[in-house]
């Protein structure tokens, strides 16, 4: 009998510890202080990934990061050129209430707090390697002022256009200092290799690593090794006929400009690749989340023509490149990895934009969100757990054609352009995502509100003025 009590005792206390065992790792919650990696691309398509459709292009790396994690199909950049993008994408901050709405070498302020700032607040060592773009040396702006304990790279946009720089910024005893370039060195191989370096020597503590390439953006000049997928046995390219692009302009020379350009996507994704390899050798994945986007929509330029976006699909299904308000322009590949948190091979169809990104950071990092943010926590669509809120609406003005405004409101869209006499474009992105239809005529209450919207969001700019309508 006391045999039999002793078996049965046994059994209950292995199957407590079992049930114990298995209702922990249901329950495992998040790190208190996850590590971040951001990874920007510079004018990368909303199509030119294979998990958004590509069919030309070869992006392993990124297509398996979607598969091992969460893949956003309605996600916004902060604008559709750069500096306002980023700007947007560290501040949190839509082009309504930036302080940086254009190009221009403009850099931010003092009392502009961006995420490397905040997070230092609550422990975390941060790093930048590749394009800054809001701020040089000498002013605000510079990165050693805000917030960056490490960063190698470019700080003036001119100088990120060509892939093989004399010289890079980084700092050194707390002052920004160029250093010289090996030459022939392509800038994304040294930005990658000095983000390999970082994820080595801060491993044992909470960090921020943003890597924000400067391609496939306009000069299209690559490592060889990237370029051989797309050239055949005679080294020629597999996409003939090419358009060649002469040398003697702004942007260097290239023979086979769409080769080129699906030879720097690939880069990308291997240097991405080497970045997750290195998270998973150091045994950092669970402890990581991984976080992949562009700037803004493909460009035309250096090369690059209208026919090769369309030959590529680079814009997916949508309307617009670079410079456009519509979705091309503006709407970015969004993939976030968090093994063991983010569930694996979800789709998010949650409408978010870049002023979304700093939300989302401080509140995995425990960091208080100021009063000033834009943006809203994507943590729910990560994690595919809770409530997500959502936005009342999204919006974006752009000033290099005059004074353009956007805004997204659920389903519906519109677009305001100086070129097309002001008058409201509307779309139903549900029904009609390449913004081929608009009908405006059809719905004057709707547009009546979004016009609203259109003048409540915009606050007046002390560097970008309003043009006269």
């Amino acid at each position: 009998m006391k045999n039999r009590m002793l078996v049965v005792g046994l059994g209950v206390l292995l199957a407590a510890l079992f049930a114990f065992t298995y209702s922990k790792k249901e329950t495992r919650k998040v790190p208190a202080k996850p590590n971040f990696i951001f990874i920007l691309a510079d004018d990368l398509g909303y199509g030119d990934l294979g998990c958004y459709g590509q069919k030309r292009i070869q992006t392993p790396h990124l297509d398996q990061m979607a598969a091992n994690g969460v893949r956003f199909t309605d996600f916004y950049t902060g604008s559709t050129v750069c500096a306002p993008s980023r700007c947007a994408l560290m501040t949190g901050k839509h082009m309504g209430h930036a302080y940086v709405r254009g190009n221009g070498e403009i850099p931010l302020r003092a009392e502009d707090v961006v995420i490397p700032e905040r997070l230092k607040t609550v422990g975390y060592t941060t790093g930048m390697f590749g394009k800054w773009g809001l701020g040089l040396a000498g002013n605000a702006g510079a990165p050693p002022l805000k917030g960056w304990d490490e960063f190698y790279g470019h700080t003036h946009h001119v100088a990120a256009h060509f892939q093989r720089p004399d010289s890079l910024w980084t700092i050194r005893d707390g002052q920004l200092v160029p250093e010289a370039q090996p030459k022939g060195t392509f800038a994304n191989e040294v930005f990658t290799n000095k983000a390999l370096a970082f994820l080595q020597d801060h491993q044992k503590e909470p960090f921020f690593l943003y890597l924000a390439f400067t391609i496939p953006h306009a000069e299209l000049h690559l490592p060889p090794k990237y370029l051989a997928p797309y050239l055949d046995q005679n080294g020629q390219s597999t996409f003939a006929p090419e358009k060649p692009w002469a040398d003697g302009q702004h942007y260097g020379g290239q023979p086979n400009p769409k080769a080129a350009y699906a030879g720097l996507v690939t880069s990308i994704d291997d240097y991405v690749g080497k970045v997750l390899q290195k998270l998973k050798a150091l045994g950092l994945e669970e402890n990581t989340v991984v976080l992949f986007a562009s700037d803004n929509g493909t460009h035309v330029e250096g090369g690059r023509t209208s026919a090769d976006v369309e030959y590529f699909q680079s814009s997916g299904p949508l309307r617009g490149v670079k410079r456009d308000l519509y979705d091309g322009g503006i709407r970015t590949p969004l993939l976030v990895q968090w093994k063991g948190h983010a569930p694996r091979g979800k789709v998010s169809r949650h409408v978010g934009a870049f002023w979304d990104v700093p939300a989302t950071l401080y509140e995995l990092a425990g960091a208080a969100a100021g009063a000033e943010l834009d943006g809203i926590s994507l943590v729910p669509s990560i994690l595919q757990k809770g409530t997500q809120p959502r936005h009342e609406y999204l919006y974006w003005e752009f000033y290099e054609r005059g004074f353009d405004q956007a805004v997204r409101q659920g389903d519906w869209k519109a677009v305001k352009q100086r070129d097309k006499g002001n008058t409201l474009e509307l779309y139903n992105l549900k029904t009609d995502p390449g913004e081929t239809q608009n009908v405006a005529a059809k719905y004057p209450e709707l547009v009546a509100r979004l016009e609203q919207i259109l003048r409540q969001a915009h606050v007046k700019s002390p560097i970008f003025p309003l043009a006269k309508k």
